[in-house]
């Protein structure tokens, strides 16, 4: 005998799986409830335009008759005549409802209980409806059993509209990626990279920059081309317009990128760097990349590093991850986090760990780079630690290409080093 009871049904389990987005699914909502009332067939429709469409359906025994995918016209269904008040929500015996056991519906369908209510998202809209139905009649089926299907359907309609916004949101994701790259709306900025000991200028960090609102920063745009399957094209388009830049620097200046592993791992990477710029090219790591499979990732770096293509591992000291991607990747260049150099010269901890990396990259012949250096105390409490290389906006802020080349000629870098503080440059860019 089922249980007739609205405290009985498991709310608390049903809501806490709401939460659950990896286990659950509607079809354990229908069958929650189709169990509970003793019905053979439960399902969640969809109105879209004159039709309904069952999006999820729970009728074991019966999917010859019903399954997930079919339509049926809205006026043949008791749809659109329970929510015009045609019909009641609650039917415990179809043929006590005369429109009801006159609709070919009811007939064809051999229905004789039926329960149905709406699904109403946030907005007030009527997504579709929560229905059971039986081929026997059901007396036992009264305004309690109406209460607890209500109720369920409201827990499914939240469910549906996370899902319409993720849908929605992933639109305008993808729209704004596609016309980032159908616009051009992508550009390449250059941050120069100096050599502690002697001011010289080494190479530069390429960063993208992108026209839109002033506070997505690049990272909010390359999780975003990611979260619609477009990030590896996203992150190569802004490689290629940097590696023009390789023909219109001098040949003993580099570039580093940031790279994901996806990219690394795609060949899209491999295919774009010509030989004859390898040397020139470092492919930064950062620790905030996920990497699923560090072998497949190592094969693929493999292949790049064996024509002279450098590796570095960026925010170290930012977090157990880029520890994790040093140890496994065995980088060329270990780039210091910002988190880590900052004020370092009155901090014993974040000096002990830089010396610890300095250690660790002599150890290994990893060289050291300091990013976010902004002060001069900071550089030279670097230097005293062995670090060998920085950037930060002290050393130079990142500027246009164009900027970047009228500093190398100013420095004649053949023979001058920099001076310790670059002028800033009109141009720059934060």
């Amino acid at each position: 005998m089922r249980a007739n009871e609205l405290d009985i049904f498991d709310f608390k389990g049903l809501a806490t799986a709401l939460d659950d987005k990896a286990d659950y699914s509607l079809r354990r909502a229908l069958e929650a409830v189709r169990v509970h009332l003793g019905m053979q067939v439960a399902y969640v429709s969809e109105f879209v335009e004159d039709r309904t469409y069952f999006r999820e359906v729970d009728a074991p025994g019966l999917e010859h008759v019903i399954k997930p995918g079919d339509s049926m016209p809205l006026d043949y269904v008791y749809c659109r005549h329970i929510l015009e008040g045609r019909l009641p929500e609650l039917m415990p015996d179809v043929l006590d409802e005369p429109f009801a056991a006159s609709m070919p519906f009811t007939t064809d369908m051999g229905i004789r209980a039926h329960m149905s209510v709406p699904i109403k998202l946030n907005d007030g809209r009527t997504y579709g409806m929560f229905c059971c139905i039986s081929t026997e009649p059901q007396p036992s089926l009264n305004l309690r059993d109406l209460k607890m299907m209500r109720a369920v359907a409201e827990l499914t309609a939240v469910l549906i509209g996370r899902e319409i916004d993720a849908t929605t949101e992933h639109r305008g994701n993808l729209e704004r990626i596609q016309k980032v790259l159908d616009h051009d709306e992508l550009s390449i900025v250059v941050q120069p990279i100096i050599r502690i000991a002697d001011h010289r200028l080494l190479g530069f960090e390429c960063l993208s920059r992108f026209a839109g609102p002033e506070d997505w920063t690049p990272d909010i745009w390359f999780k975003m081309a990611a979260s619609v399957g477009l990030g590896v094209e996203l992150e190569m388009r802004a490689i290629q317009k940097g590696l023009v830049l390789l023909d219109q620097f001098p040949r003993d200046l580099y570039l580093t990128f940031n790279v994901s592993p996806d990219t690394v791992t795609s060949g899209a990477l491999a295919q774009a760097i010509a030989r004859k710029h390898a040397k020139r090219v470092v492919v930064e790591i950062t620790e905030h990349a996920s990497v699923d499979d560090y072998d497949a990732l190592c094969s693929a770096l493999n292949e790049l590093r064996v024509n002279g293509i450098r590796l570095a591992v960026d925010d170290a000291g930012a977090g157990y991850a880029s520890l994790r991607h040093i140890l496994a990747l065995q980088p060329d260049i270990i780039k210091l986090d910002i988190s880590l150099t900052h004020n370092i010269q009155d901090d014993l901890a974040r000096n002990a760990l830089a010396a610890a990396l300095v250690h660790f990259g002599r150890e290994t012949k990893s060289q050291i780079l300091a990013e976010g250096v902004e002060t001069a105390v900071e550089l030279e409490a670097l230097r005293k630690l062995g670090v060998g290389t920085a950037q930060g906006y002290f050393l130079g802020r990142p500027m246009h290409p164009g900027d970047a080349m009228d500093l190398v000629e100013r420095l004649s870098i053949a023979t001058s080093p920099l001076p310790q503080r670059l002028p800033r440059s009109a141009s720059a860019t934060k």
